[in-house]
C-alpha cells in the first residue's frame, strides 16, 4: 500500500524524488538499491516534507526513466515501473529488486560508477566492497576462499568433543574448513578462523574487544579484554566476561532464593554469536566491539546487513549468512540453532523478562544489538486515542476534518490531541503545515511495533 511508504523515512531501502528532472541522482539511487538490498523509489514526493505533490504528465515520465534506466546502467536492469495515483495526484514507484551484480553507470565505468547504499546515501564503492560484490556474482562468500595457514586439528577434536562426534576428513570438506584449489586440499578463510594456527598472523583484525564502563558513558573503563581466540571459543570467552561484569538480582521464593540475571542470558549469548557470524572479515581495520554500561550492553560487529538482506527481513525470520563456513560449523556445534530465528528470539527473551525492547542498528556500514536492563514503560492510551487507532486499523488513512467528526470536538482542539498523539508515535502526519486542512493522517511506527497482545 502506498501509505506504507509515508510511514518511513528515507533509508536503506526508500526514497523520495520530487520529479525526474535530476535523473542523474535517481540513476545513482537504481545502481545503489541492485546492488545492496533492493528499494522503491517514489517519485512526485517531497523528500523531507513527504508532501505529495504528483506529476503533471505521469506516463511520458514513465516512459522517460525506463528508457534512461536501460540505456544508462549496465548489466541490463529492469525495475517495475508503476503509475499509481494517490490523494488526486499522479505518483510513479519504481520498484529496484536486489541482483547479482555489481551494477554500475556505463558513463563513468564499473570502477567509478559502482554505487552501494548506506542509510540514505549512496556511496561509490571502494575496492573492498567491490570484492564483495564480485564474489556474490560467483555465488561465493568471503569465508570460502582458499586461504594459506595451517588448521588445529586439535581444536577442531576439542570443538566437536561438545556434540560427541568425532571429526573426520569428509566432515571438515563438507564444512568448508577445506577445499580444493589447484588440486591441493587447503584450508579456507573460515577455516583459519575457526581453527587455525595462524589466525592472529594471517587475519589481524579476527578479534573482538570487550569493556566495561563506569556509568552509562565510556569516560571511564573498569575493565576490558581482548579476545584473539579460535571463534568457538571466543564465544565462550565473551560470555564468560560479559557475565562477571552483569549484575545479578537474588529473588526470595517461598522456601528458596532463585538469582536473576540483568539481562536474559539466551538474548546475550545470541546477540555475541549473530556478531561473530555476520562479521565482515575482508574490512581492514575493524574488529568486534562489545561495550558494557551501566544500564545497556552494546555489540557492534563490522560490515553491516549481508547484501540482499534489510533489517526487516532479518527481523521476520528471513536468513541470509554472510559467512557460510562460519555459520555451517556454529550450526553444526549447536551454538546456532535455527537459521533466521535470532533476531526474533532476542526480543521474545526480553518481552518475557519485561524489559524494554532491543535496539537494532544498521550505520557507516555496521551493525550494531543493544540490550537494555530498563524495564519497559508501557503507554497510556486514552479512550479519544483508542478510537482513532481503532478506525485506522480499518481505514488506510484519515483526514483532519473527519478526525474532528469523529470525536465530535473543534478543528482546534482536534489539532492539539493529534499534535499530542503524533509526538508519542502513534500516528504520521503526511503534510507539510500544522493548519493544513487536508492533512492526512495513518498509524505511526512505534504503535505499528507494539505488541498486539498489550494492553494500553
Amino acid at each position: 500500500m502506498i501509505a506504507d511508504f509515508f510511514r518511513e523515512n528515507e533509508g536503506k531501502t526508500l526514497e523520495f524524488k520530487e520529479n525526474t528532472k535530476g535523473l542523474l541522482g535517481i540513476l545513482k539511487t537504481v545502481v545503489a538499491f541492485a546492488n545492496t538490498s533492493g528499494g522503491v523509489i517514489v517519485v512526485g514526493v517531497k523528500d523531507k516534507s513527504k508532501e505529495v505533490l504528483g506529476l503533471k504528465n505521469p506516463l511520458l515520465e514513465e516512459e522517460k526513466l525506463a528508457n534512461t534506466i536501460s540505456d544508462s546502467i549496465s548489466p541490463l536492469l529492469v525495475p517495475e515501473i508503476e503509475l499509481i495515483a494517490y490523494r488526486d495526484k499522479e505518483l510513479l514507484i519504481i520498484r529496484v529488486p536486489h541482483v547479482a551484480g555489481p551494477y554500475f553507470l556505463k558513463k563513468e565505468g564499473i570502477e567509478k560508477g559502482t554505487y552501494v547504499r548506506f542509510g540514505s546515501t549512496n556511496r561509490l564503492v571502494d575496492e573492498e566492497m567491490m570484492s564483495s560484490l564480485k564474489l556474490i556474482a560467483s555465488n561465493r562468500t568471503f569465508d570460502e576462499l582458499p586461504f594459506k595457514g595451517k588448521i588445529d586439528v586439535g581444536l577442531i577434536k576439542t570443538a566437536f568433543q561438545w556434540i560427541k562426534k568425532e571429526p573426520n576428513n569428509k566432515t571438515c570438506q563438507t564444512l568448508g574448513i577445506y577445499t580444493e584449489h589447484f588440486g591441493k586440499q587447503v584450508p579456507t578463510v573460515g577455516g583459519i578462523l575457526l581453527f587455525g594456527k595462524d589466525r592472529q598472523e594471517n587475519l589481524p583484525d579476527a578479534i573482538i574487544r570487550l569493556a566495561c564502563f563506569q556509568g552509562n558513558t565510556k569516560e571511564k573503563i573498569i575493565d576490558s579484554i581482548e579476545i584473539t581466540s579460535a571463534l568457538p571459543f571466543a564465544v565462550i570467552e565473551g560470555m564468560q566476561f560479559i557475565e562477571r561484569h552483569v549484575s545479578i538480582e537474588a529473588k526470595i521464593g517461598k522456601i528458596f532464593r532463585k538469582d536473576v540475571s540483568q539481562y536474559p542470558p539466551f538474548a546475550i549469548r545470541e546477540a555475541l554469536i549473530n556478531a561473530i557470524v555476520h562479521t565482515d572479515y575482508a574490512m581492514k581495520g575493524c574488529h568486534i566491539q562489545v561495550a558494557i554500561f551501566s544500564d545497556r550492553i552494546e555489540i557492534t560487529n563490522p560490515g553491516g546487513l549481508p547484501f540482499g538482506q534489510t533489517l526487516k527481513k532479518a527481523l521476520s525470520g528471513y536468513s541470509r549468512l554472510r559467512n557460510r563456513v562460519i555459520g555451517r560449523v556454529f550450526r553444526e556445534l549447536k551454538l546456532i540453532e535455527q537459521w533466521g530465528s535470532g533476531l526474533q528470539r532476542i526480543i521474545e527473551t526480553c518481552k518475557k523478562m519485561g524489559l524494554q525492547d532491543p535496539l537494532f542498528e544498521e550505520e557507516h556500514n555496521q551493525f550494531r544489538i543493544t540490550l537494555f536492563s530498563l524495564k519497559k514503560r508501557k503507554i497510556l492510551i486514552n479512550a479519544w486515542e483508542k478510537k482513532l487507532i481503532n478506525y485506522l486499523q480499518s481505514n488506510e488513512s484519515i483526514k483532519s476534518q473527519e478526525v474532528a467528526k469523529l470525536w465530535k470536538i473543534s478543528n482546534r482542539a482536534t489539532r492539539t490531541r493529534l499534535k499530542k498523539m503524533i509526538e508519542n508515535g502513534i500516528i504520521m502526519r503526511i503534510s507539510t503545515s500544522e493548519k493544513d486542512p487536508h492533512a492526512v493522517f495513518v498509524l505511526g511506527e512505534r504503535f505499528l511495533e507494539k505488541d498486539s497482545n498489550e494492553k494500553f
